[in-house]
């Protein structure tokens, strides 16, 4: 394969420019996980700036989850952007507003009905074992928050799968610390893993014979529930 060749910056922020060079590549296929960048006097040659350039270029992708550093081998593309994904989102949950545990669930709300919607058109039996099975496992968990929300999550995200859309899961599992800690604060409320249980069927038996609009119904009801149990105020 011949080697990528990348176009001298002229003018900006030059560090910029390197970020969405580099960027572009991954996108366009040109550069895949695993393949290696050139060393940091290449890249300065290429780009025409100082090396100092390219080293915050390279922060700011290895920030990003698409570059590590492997020491004596070099810098290689890797895709770890769900992680800074969920990483960012955790840190503007806890230093961010007083008010972000509301605004996570507005998002939830925002989204999930519509997910649990799109699921039940385009569902297969694949994703309905995956339900089914989180649902089983919840079933005997009932006494244990720690096995219930792990199940709890893995049927949330069998939905977002069964979308079809591979955005979708991206952004669920991007927030998934966030539903742990959610879940086990609704756990803690007086029989709230019994009525999440309860919600968990209704979306199952809705998302299974396939009625979008049942799906979305028993999702927001769902939502509704754990609003009330982890008493997260109404954002208005």
């Amino acid at each position: 394969m011949n080697p990528i060749k990348y176009i001298p910056i002229q003018s900006g922020r030059l560090y910029e420019g390197i970020v969405e060079q580099i960027e572009s590549r991954i996108v366009a296929g040109d550069l895949h996980v695993g393949d290696q960048l050139p060393s940091e006097r290449e890249l300065s040659e290429q780009f025409a700036v100082s090396r100092t350039a390219v080293r915050e270029a390279v922060k700011i992708l290895g920030e990003k989850g698409l570059i590590e550093i492997r020491p004596g081998r070099g810098t290689f593309i890797i895709n770890e952007t769900p992680i800074t994904v969920r990483q960012s989102l955790d840190l503007l949950i806890k230093f961010g507003p007083a008010d972000g545990a509301a605004n996570l669930m507005e998002v939830r709300e925002i989204l999930e009905p519509e997910i649990a919607a799109r699921a039940a058109r385009r569902i297969t039996e694949e994703y309905i074992a995956a339900m089914q099975a989180a649902v089983k496992t919840m079933d005997t968990a009932l006494d244990n928050a720690e096995v219930f929300v792990e199940a709890d999550l893995d049927f949330h995200l069998a939905l977002a799968e069964a979308t079809e859309n591979p955005i979708i899961p991206v952004l669920m599992d991007s927030i998934i610390d966030l539903l742990r800690e959610q879940r086990k604060r609704t756990g803690l409320a007086g029989g709230g893993l019994e009525r999440g249980q309860h919600h968990h069927k209704l979306i199952l038996k809705a998302v299974t014979r396939r009625e979008p609009e049942a799906a979305r119904h028993a999702m927001e009801r769902h939502l509704q529930q754990v609003r009330e149990d982890s008493s997260v105020p109404n954002v208005t």
